[in-house]
């Protein structure tokens, strides 16, 4: 393994810790969507990798190339990019609903809000 691979593998524990953090130590709703959204990209960018083979072509076949890098980890990431921009939509529909039916966002005085009932 080259040591790019090991950067690259780097950055993406480093996203994923970065994106994991902001979900566990925010009580904001859009704060925790987007901690959410850096730990998926994170992931996106570790299957990626996966299929990346040093010294390989792309997989389309060329005369003389013996060596093709693995496609299927980057139609398995498109489709993941389309589901998770459609759970963001989701999630940002959802925190719209909540500001408008109880005036806050913060995870904190809706908790409040419902031990009060």
């Amino acid at each position: 393994m080259s040591g790019l691979g090991v950067w690259n593998y780097l950055i993406i524990i480093f996203l994923m810790m970065t994106g994991f953090y902001m979900v566990i130590s925010s009580s904001n709703l859009i704060k925790k969507l987007i901690g959410l959204n850096v730990f998926q990209t994170s992931v996106f960018f570790l299957y990626i990798s996966f299929g990346y083979i040093e010294g390989s072509a792309g997989p389309v076949y060329v005369e003389g190339v013996d060596l093709y890098s693995n496609p299927l980890t980057h139609v398995l990431i498109l489709t993941a990019i389309v589901v998770g921009v459609a759970t963001i939509s989701v999630g940002l529909a959802l925190i719209i609903r909540i500001k408008e039916s109880f005036g806050t966002i913060e995870e904190d005085d809706l908790h409040k809000m419902d031990s009060s009932l």
